[in-house]
């Protein structure tokens, strides 16, 4: 393995091989699973309100903007004869990653357990971005179908096992669920303590059973490459200026139309990228394109066609998932169960159906993930995508007419495909698209596809369901059911350089 580089034929990995480097996400999952399923309930336990949740919880995605494109550009450029170029992030992301979940169920006051949200998401982000350029890194592009479907597998069972950890804890150990006010129950300490131990246990595990090829020489002199300018500083400088007027008429709109406070957030992402631009136009025009920031910039906006292509289809995509996560529980209550009042029994009948359609959606994915490779080997790796959005929306959609909860469960293994496939072959077209030097940033950038549509999700669903629906939250998961079907048909349209019959050499 020595004698390989990064730009060289790689040999194919057998099953065990994919698996050992993928098996960190299962740790991965872990922790975005338990931070998923119970930060909310730590943040009202220690005061918050429900109308400062989403305020709350805008450090996730804002984390994930910010930090995976930089941990990308950083780790493309690291190599270590013994821990290699993804392996130190793993590693660090790992170590605090576990501070951080043993410290969130321990925190005493708002502050400290939104401060402590920061330092996770960021945590696992660092682990978690380098994941998909490293499959990119050792598998040959007939394989890489087939390393994302792995780390697929690994998400749904992390997520199914860790979002029952404090019911597990409670029901089969015996430990509380309750704790005095101001306190959290010792279930979900201990869920979060498993949670630290398996994210470092599972991501240590593929940092020393997996070896890495060491870069070409071409690629180990990044710092002396010749610079290629494609757009002037000029164009930088237009395309900033003009982003960060756009920012201010809308804002001005908003404010004076007396909208919806949390759409100022989008305002706030439309103007950190016209500042990125303005700035690194500065920089150009004093002659610094080596400057890692104006790198950055400039690999934005050069992105290849593919990229640009994918990041519609995982715009449409994220955003229907971001849809049915926020609002799945209020519209099975309130149209499938007609709860009227959320202290009710029936209320908390249908919130606690919801965790088990998660649980059903969470484990057909890693089923679904490990069929996907087939699907694609027969069809393609559009066309598979396609089908499995288009199933996956058509589940959405369908709550609006079930009338008995158990129906959801089929609606649910719909989704679940969805899901499998939404976590792997978008990245499989895309590894094969980018360059390998690269490969580490650009899976961070293509991270904004998934974070931009969060924050577009959690400012402007309301809106719309308070202008235009009358706050009836089943109207939520038609506009996700429909945006994902959308997304099928637009990944028809994506320029995959690898269309050949996938697997099509394997044993």
């Amino acid at each position: 393995m020595d004698n390989i580089s990064l730009k060289s034929e790689k040999p194919r990995l057998n099953f065990w091989q994919i698996w050992n480097m993928s098996f960190g996400f299962l740790g991965i999952q872990f922790g975005f699973a338990l931070q998923n399923a119970n930060v909310s309930r730590i943040f009202e336990t220690l005061g918050a309100d429900e109308g400062n949740l989403a305020i709350l919880w805008l450090a996730a995605p804002v984390t994930g903007l910010l930090v995976q494109p930089l941990i990308g550009y950083y780790s493309d450029r690291t190599w270590h004869p013994k821990w290699g170029r993804r392996r130190p992030f793993f590693a660090v992301g790992a170590v605090l990653a576990s501070i951080a979940l043993i410290i969130m169920p321990n925190s005493t006051m708002l502050w400290m357990a939104a401060g402590t949200l920061w330092l996770m998401d960021a945590s696992i982000n660092i682990s978690m971005e380098p994941f998909r350029a490293f499959v990119g890194d050792m598998l040959p592009p007939d394989q890489r179908t087939r390393g994302f479907a792995m780390q697929s597998f690994f998400i749904g069972i992390g997520a199914v096992v860790a979002s029952f950890l404090p019911w597990i804890f409670t029901n089969l150990i015996g430990l509380s669920n309750t704790a005095p006010h101001g306190e959290i129950p010792p279930s979900v300490k201990w869920s979060f303590y498993v949670g630290a131990a398996a994210f470092f246990i599972a991501v240590m595990w593929t940092v020393f059973s997996t070896k890495e090829y060491p870069p070409d020489e071409e690629e180990d002199d990044l710092l002396n490459k010749p610079i290629i300018i494609k757009y002037p500083p000029s164009t930088y400088l237009s395309i900033g200026l003009g982003i960060l007027i756009l920012t201010a008429a809308i804002g001005y709109w908003f404010y004076f139309a007396q909208l919806d406070k949390k759409l100022f957030v989008l305002c706030g992402i439309l103007g950190i990228f016209g500042l990125a631009y303005t700035v690194s136009a500065l920089f150009m025009q004093r002659d610094k394109y080596r400057n890692g920031f104006v790198q950055i910039v400039r690999d934005f906006q050069n992105m290849p066609k593919t990229m640009i292509q994918l990041a519609f289809v995982q715009f449409f995509s994220w955003f229907a998932l971001f849809a049915m996560w926020i609002y799945t529980t209020s519209a099975v209550t309130s149209h499938i169960y007609k709860a009227t009042d959320t202290g009710s029994a029936l209320y908390n009948d249908g919130a606690d159906y919801v965790g088990i359609l998660f649980g059903v959606y969470n484990g057909t994915s890693a089923l679904a993930a490990l069929l996907l490779p087939i699907l694609a080997k027969y069809t393609s790796r559009r066309v598979t995508h396609m089908m499995s959005l288009v199933v996956g929306g058509s589940g959405l959609l369908s709550f609006y007419f079930i009338q008995d909860p158990t129906l959801l469960i089929i609606s649910m293994l719909g989704v679940g495909v969805a899901w499998a496939s939404i976590l792997s072959v978008p990245y499989a077209m895309l590894s094969s698209s980018i360059p390998s030097d690269k490969m580490g940033y650009y899976m961070g950038i293509f991270n904004f596809f998934i974070v931009i549509p969060q924050i577009v999700a959690a400012s402007i669903l309301g809106f719309l369901l308070t202008t235009f629906f009358e706050n009836q939250s089943i109207f939520a998961l038609i506009i996700g059911g429909s945006s994902m079907i959308f997304a099928g048909f637009l990944s028809l349209l994506v320029d995959d350089k690898d269309e050949v019959h996938i697997e099509q050499n394997a044993a």
